[in-house]
């Protein structure tokens, strides 16, 4: 089983590891992946906002993403995502392991089901992030003694803006736990591609207004980075074994099948 980490904002690398730049062409554009050699043979790495964060968040070609991985035969992918917390109890530094999002996103292509050839399918989220992934996930954090908050729902937003303070508070009010802005369609184009999906989200800073200003922590990120990127490489690692027991390969409603797309 092939597999991918897609890095976020300060995931640019995996650092110490052998990888070789390509470029992969799908139907909706081209990709830049980096397939990982010796040690990390069968693994791909994908920065999600380009290797020098040249791409803004509602830029991103997330369908073109999601495809070239596909096509490089990727099965299960985990995701991190540097966010603002909207809560006090998940202070900055902390690793929260998604399993909702609320999508307050606008204007991007969402689906690979477009109608026509394209196709029509529906995708049930009732648990968009992989089950068996996320269990995996927390065992191997408490294997280590890792604090890993087991739940928290992503609330995507269209940026490059941050949030207003009363925006914040609405995404509170509603169940939100994190705030960041490329969460959405990433989630729901890998359940459309039938992909393994888990997501780590780490708070580099706390919501509008829960501060005088927005300050984003930077000491300590650098060995934080390092350590989930070790636990995400484990846990794709022998994530086969559980790969079956989830709904990620069956909750797709097909209307109308794709026609060479």
């Amino acid at each position: 089983m092939r597999r991918a980490i897609i890095g976020g904002t300060g995931f640019y690398e995996i650092v110490g590891g052998e990888f070789i730049e390509k470029v992969v062409h799908t139907p909706y554009g081209d990709a830049l992946v980096h397939e990982g050699e010796g040690e990390h043979s069968g693994l791909i790495f994908l920065a999600r906002h380009g290797k020098d964060h040249t791409i803004p968040p509602h830029r991103i070609n997330y369908r073109a993403n999601l495809k070239a991985l596909e096509i490089q035969k990727v099965e299960s992918i985990l995701a991190v995502f540097t966010v603002g917390s909207l809560r006090p109890t998940i202070p900055p530094k902390s690793l929260v392991l998604l399993d909702q999002f609320l999508d307050f996103t606008s204007g991007r292509e969402a689906t690979f089901f477009d109608g026509g050839r394209s196709g029509l399918a529906h995708a049930e989220v009732n648990q968009p992030y992989c089950s068996a992934l996320r269990k995996r996930l927390i065992g191997i954090a408490n294997s280590r003694n890792m604090h890993l908050i087991e739940w928290g729902t992503y609330v995507c937003t269209n940026g490059p803006r941050f949030e207003t303070p009363a925006e914040i508070r609405m995404f509170a009010a509603l169940g939100g736990d994190v705030v960041g802005m490329t969460g959405v369609p990433e989630v729901s184009l890998a359940r459309e591609l039938g992909i393994h999906y888990a997501a780590i989200a780490i708070p580099v800073n706390w919501g509008a207004g829960l501060e005088t200003s927005i300050s984003i922590v930077r000491e300590g990120m650098d060995e934080l980075r390092a350590s989930v990127i070790r636990l995400c490489t484990e846990g794709l690692q022998g994530f086969e074994q559980g790969a079956g027991d989830c709904e990620c390969r069956t909750a797709l409603m097909v209307m109308h099948p794709a026609d060479g797309v």
